[in-house]
């Protein structure tokens, strides 16, 4: 009863939330203000505090553009925490765009929708990425290209850190920024998820959003650590499959640090700080 009365209030603070919010999107879209990259955090740190959600920092996002962040994913939830963060825009697939609601909200934080499996279409696409590099945004790619259980991160796919380096050419820089991004569900009221717990949060992808809401909202307060990584500056000549790799030995770096960290109260053999700075110029 108790988790069915807060998915109700919580339901409608955010329907009163999407009223409010999204006409303003909307207008700041179409007139080009700047607010329209800003609106989009306030949306996110109100729906993260409706889920009960606290979130640990490691690092910072990098100031320096053009800037592609690569992040492991675990769940529909990974937006709203780093969308809560800072001013970004997420590179998600094809299909999201024609999500009820969730689609809309996508598309007005200025989504770039890709088609993975079609790899005809992969230079069409990086060039779109590249391109909104170039403007300035700072984007957010999924590498795994799917989501996760939480306890591990998967292989990155390669195809579209090609983008990086179109965007050098758009941009007519000598570099782009690469950033490792790791974000890891640690504890559920206050106790270590550990591995059985963490489904809590992960949403594998075959799982119907509205019970992976209402399983989240049962379960209370959850912290996740989001880990920013020393950023990899990459030029013309630099090896995207490399890159890939780099950026996928980071990040499961980062989640294994927190994983052990707070399921077990250790740390990994390295410290959280060599952790953070274990990254050097490809």
């Amino acid at each position: 009863m108790v988790a069915w009365l807060r998915f109700a209030i919580t339901a409608a603070i955010f329907v009163l939330v999407i009223v409010l919010l999204v006409p303003l999107q909307f207008f700041f879209l179409k007139t080009q203000c700047r607010l329209r990259a800003t609106l989009p955090i306030i949306f996110h740190r109100i729906v993260r505090r409706l889920l009960g959600f606290r979130v640990h920092v490691h690092g910072e996002i990098t100031k320096e553009r053009p800037l592609l962040l690569a992040a492991n994913h675990s769940s529909w939830t990974d937006i709203v925490i780093l969308g809560s963060l800072d001013e970004v825009a997420f590179i998600a697939k094809a299909e999201v765009a024609n999500w009820p609601l969730f689609g809309i909200l996508a598309k007005l934080q200025r989504t770039v929708f890709v088609e993975r499996e079609k790899r005809g279409k992969t230079h069409h696409q990086a060039s779109e990425i590249a391109t909104r590099l170039a403007l300035g945004d700072a984007m957010v790619l999924f590498a795994e290209g799917t989501t996760s259980d939480g306890n591990r991160v998967l292989p990155f796919k390669t195809s579209l850190f090609g983008a990086a380096q179109v965007a050098i050419r758009h941009a007519g820089a000598r570099s782009v920024v690469v950033q490792p991004v790791a974000i890891a569900y640690t504890r559920v009221q206050g106790m270590p998820m550990g591995r059985f717990h963490r489904p809590i949060v992960a949403w594998p992808g075959d799982v119907p959003l509205g019970p992976s809401l209402i399983g989240l909202l049962k379960h209370g307060a959850i912290d996740v650590d989001v880990w920013f990584g020393e950023p990899v500056v990459i030029d013309a000549n630099s090896n995207r499959k490399m890159l890939a790799r780099t950026m996928e030995d980071r990040v499961r770096a980062m989640v294994r640090t927190s994983l052990m960290k707070r399921d077990f109260g250790a740390h990994d053999a390295k410290s959280e700080s060599a952790i953070l700075k274990d990254s050097k110029n490809l």
